[in-house]
């Protein structure tokens, strides 16, 4: 099931993806909230007439960087041991169609196309053999970075962490499995041009060790999102771009790159 959270007439709400053609594709609203149990109200609208929003509001974002050897390599870096994380906060997230905005303070704004984790339940220390049963599902995310600030500060908070950093959608599959994830295409285009291509198999750590690793340090709650990494071909994005992250088995996020007014 494709779980979209969407704005109509001013109302926000859960909505179920129903259809194959984009063009005729229409949300049955849900009764409740997807996390819990729920019910498919039968009212059901057209994808066309609503407002996607971020598929969920993460209380955090917990990122994992380096996570792709090809990509580590192109950057100059070293292919880490065990995973390396880092969060963007909540004021990072915007939704599908929503706006990029190039901050002020760099000059070299780059995209990283990834596969996202949206964690179901609330859970700590989760063994691998319960990883699956603590996902809701999965998104497509761009890791938006100010490289040059990357580079500069010793801390990621400023360079992976400002308003409008962590692209999310354009909704959340729940039907794909842990061994499905694991081994899916993930590609970006930069205006139609192709910038990055790979499978979610070149991860050196699987998304198995990635919860296990955040989840003994902190409690993972509904709605959290894991960031798993991203493969080779990361470059710049200027302002005018329109950026699109797709995911086999997922669907596709775009996002306009503005400057910040």
């Amino acid at each position: 099931m494709r779980i979209a959270r969407f704005s109509i007439d001013g109302n926000v709400a859960f909505g179920a993806v129903e259809g194959d053609r984009p063009d005729e594709l229409v949300l049955d609203i849900i009764k409740g909230i997807p996390f819990a149990d729920f019910e498919l109200s039968g009212t059901k609208v057209p994808l066309t007439k609503v407002r996607l929003l971020p598929p969920v509001l993460p209380n955090k974002v917990v990122a994992f960087g380096r996570n792709y050897a090809e990509h580590a390599r192109e950057l100059g870096n070293d292919v880490p041991d065990a995973p390396f994380a880092f969060f963007k906060p909540s004021t990072a997230v915007i939704g599908p169609g929503d706006e990029i905005q190039y901050p002020s303070f760099t000059e070299d704004l780059h995209h990283e196309a990834e596969l996202a984790v949206v964690i179901g339940r609330m859970c700590r220390e989760v063994p691998r053999e319960r990883v699956k049963d603590v996902i809701f599902g999965f998104t497509c995310a761009n890791d938006i970075t100010a490289r040059d600030v990357q580079k500069r500060e010793k801390q990621w908070a400023r360079a992976k962490g400002f308003d409008t950093s962590c692209p999310l959608g354009p909704w959340v599959e729940t039907d794909l499995a842990l061994e499905t994830a694991a081994d899916l295409t993930i590609q970006l285009t930069v205006n139609g041009e192709q910038r990055q291509l790979g499978r979610t198999s070149e991860m050196i750590h699987s998304i198995e060790d990635l919860i296990v690793n955040i989840s003994e340090a902190m409690t993972l709650l509904p709605g959290d999102v894991i960031l798993t990494g991203t493969p080779a071909g990361v470059g710049p994005l200027n302002v005018g771009d329109e950026v699109a992250v797709t995911i086999e088995g997922i669907g596709t996020l775009t996002n306009k790159v503005v400057k910040r007014g």
